[in-house]
């Protein structure tokens, strides 16, 4: 879906904006694949009746977003050869972190992982940046047969990693590079105050809306 609107709140790769849908109470975060001065683009999957809807409307439709939310990705860190890894739904904001480094003239590897074929995005977007892309489905049906860990060396310098948590689980433990990590979680504000996705790390608890949803490797309780 794109967008048209005031996008000078979102200044990384990896924040989400939460977005207001008439008749439904909470808001839907969803994260951020690119954006640039007035459009904004996010890609998102059909899991219930708030993508739903959002998949019902028709160009000119306006919707009430918060935008600009969360922490997002620090490209400072990344070191000479970042290893960025994305799984279904996580290889959207990816994109936009894959674009910012190679802006900065560092070279990306990029691991997309799906379920099948058929759900795989975003493969030509990623090629045009210019981005190494290994893509990898669980059923061998394109690419890489397996997991993203599969595809994974230790060539890298650093991780950056979107997607399911047990992905996430094992990502970590399959690099011994520094890295960060973006989790999902169920959302009530999107901004800090109800405390609704508060998670513990080993420096004390986080809300993952705000002080996430990226955090450093170094403090992630599994």
């Amino acid at each position: 879906m794109l967008l048209n609107g005031d996008t000078g709140a979102i200044t990384r790769p990896g924040q989400f904006v939460n977005i207001r849908l008439d008749g439904f109470f909470l808001r839907r975060p969803i994260s951020v694949s690119d954006w640039d001065d007035g459009l904004l683009c996010i890609i998102y999957k059909v899991v219930g009746r708030g993508t739903a809807y959002m998949s019902s409307l028709l160009p000119g439709a306006r919707l009430d977003i918060l935008t600009g939310l969360g922490n997002g990705f620090d490209v400072s860190k990344s070191g000479s050869s970042p290893l960025l890894v994305g799984g279904g739904a996580g290889v959207a904001p990816m994109y936009a972190l894959a674009r910012v480094l190679l802006s900065r003239g560092t070279a990306v590897h990029m691991i997309a992982g799906f379920n099948t074929a058929g759900e795989i995005y975003l493969k030509d977007e990623f090629e045009a940046l210019g981005a190494e892309l290994t893509i990898t489905t669980a059923d061998g049906s394109f690419g890489r047969k397996g997991f993203v860990t599969d595809a994974m060396d230790c060539r890298h310098s650093y991780v950056y990693a979107c997607g399911p948590e047990p992905m996430l689980k094992a990502v970590c433990n399959a690099s011994a590079a520094d890295g960060q990590y973006s989790f999902e979680e169920r959302m009530g504000c999107g901004f800090g105050a109800c405390m609704g996705c508060t998670c513990k790390t080993k420096y004390g608890s986080k809300r993952i809306c705000r002080d996430g949803p990226v955090l450093e490797k170094e403090e992630i309780v599994w």
